[in-house]
C-alpha cells in the first residue's frame, strides 16, 4: 500500500521544491547571522524571486514559505527541564 499525498492540487507540487530551494538559499546566503531588519529585506527579495520561479504557488503558500523560512532562521531555544526530586 502506498502513502498518498493529502495535497493533490497542482499548486502543492511546487511547494516542497520551493521550500527546499528557500532553505538552501538561507544557508548559502548566511541570512541566519543577519540582523532582523536585514533578514526582512532579504526575505522580501527572495520570496519575490521564489514567486516568479514557482508561478503556481498561491499567496497562502508563499506566506507559509516565509513563516517556515523565518522560523528556520531563529536561534534554537534551550528548554530547561526540572527533574522531580533533584536537589
Amino acid at each position: 500500500m502506498s502513502k498518498k499525498n493529502s495535497r493533490s492540487t497542482p499548486e502543492a507540487a511546487s511547494f516542497a521544491p520551493a521550500r527546499d530551494e528557500l532553505f538552501s538559499h538561507i544557508l548559502r546566503c548566511g541570512v541566519i547571522e543577519a540582523l532582523p531588519e536585514h533578514q526582512k529585506d532579504w526575505f522580501d527579495d527572495t520570496l519575490g524571486y521564489i514567486a516568479d520561479r514557482y508561478e503556481d504557488l498561491s499567496q497562502e503558500e508563499l506566506s507559509q514559505l516565509r513563516v517556515l523560512g523565518e522560523r528556520y532562521c531563529q536561534p534554537v531555544r534551550r528548554v530547561d527541564t526540572v527533574e522531580s526530586g533533584a536537589a
